[in-house]
């Protein structure tokens, strides 16, 4: 395929909605959502503060098959609230999460997909949002168990928060170039830190920080793929055929607390270069 014919037929995965990205990934004509707008489960805590609400509570849920075989897709819609999880929303993943689970022990092998794009917890919400983020985690870790939990972060809100614990958590994370991963978000670091520590501005120093390509190089996402509809799909499909995942990420402790220890020699890491040697060194 030329170079032309192949951006005539590329697709976007990061441009698209929540429910369009789930319905893509899906085998076709097999999507069904839960909870749809139409049961109307809105947040009860924004309209007291003044704030719209939304009819999915930005968490739409999918069951379909992927490949023929039961599936369930959990998506946030970065465009509702900054992608942020709040006691719906939140409750809405877990419950999806916790019947996928049970679906297993009853000899159903129903697979689960995460597509993150939030800032992590509702502000407005908060202990309920992170109670409910809490109750995502917790399910992730039974799920995964009997089949791979695959989490995706495509852009442009990122991954982050509680919610970017709940990242580590997936037997597989799959990121493209526009994803970012951290557990606080630019704006937070500058203000509690100072402009001189990180600039929230520097997009290209943010990206070479927090950015998919250097998450990838760093062990933190375990896939790096092109902003391809096709090419994400494919991963989540191959992340899956592998099964449970024994030794996941979150079992690597002793790993990354070498790598701690590493970071307090007295010579400062003054570029992501320096942190991807790092890690290669402890890769060792």
């Amino acid at each position: 395929m030329t170079d032309h014919a192949r951006l005539l037929n590329h697709r976007t995965f990061t441009e698209l909605g929540a429910r369009e990205r789930a319905r893509a990934l899906l085998d076709r004509g097999s999507f069904r959502e839960l909870v749809d707008p139409f049961e109307r489960l809105i947040s009860p805590w924004l309209p007291g503060q003044g704030i719209v609400t939304q009819a999915d509570d930005g968490v739409v849920i999918a069951k379909g098959t992927l490949e023929g075989e039961p599936a369930v897709i959990a998506a946030i819609e970065g465009a509702f609230q900054g992608g942020s999880m709040g006691e719906v929303g939140g409750a809405k993943i877990a419950a999806a999460l916790e019947l996928a689970a049970e679906d297993n022990r009853k000899g159903i092998p129903t697979r689960a997909c995460l597509l993150l794009e939030t800032g992590g917890v509702r502000l407005q919400e908060a202990n309920l949002g992170l109670a409910a983020i809490a109750e995502i985690q917790a399910a992730i870790v039974d799920l995964r168990r009997y089949q791979a939990v695959v989490g995706v972060i495509a852009g442009p809100v990122g991954c982050f928060g509680g919610m970017s614990i709940a990242a580590g958590l997936c037997s597989h994370l799959i990121v493209t170039r526009e994803a970012r991963l951290g557990l606080n978000g630019p704006q937070v670091i500058e203000q509690e830190a100072g402009i001189e520590e990180f600039d929230s501005r520097d997009r290209p120093f943010i990206w070479s920080l927090t950015g998919g390509e250097q998450r990838h190089a760093t062990g933190l996402a375990d896939a790096y793929v092109a902003d391809d509809l096709e090419a994400v799909r494919n991963e989540v499909l191959r992340c899956m055929a592998g099964g449970p995942v024994e030794q996941t990420r979150s079992r690597r402790h002793a790993q990354y607390l070498a790598r701690l220890a590493t970071l307090g020699t007295p010579c400062p890491l003054l570029t992501a270069a320096d942190v991807r040697d790092l890690y290669k060194e402890n890769d060792q």
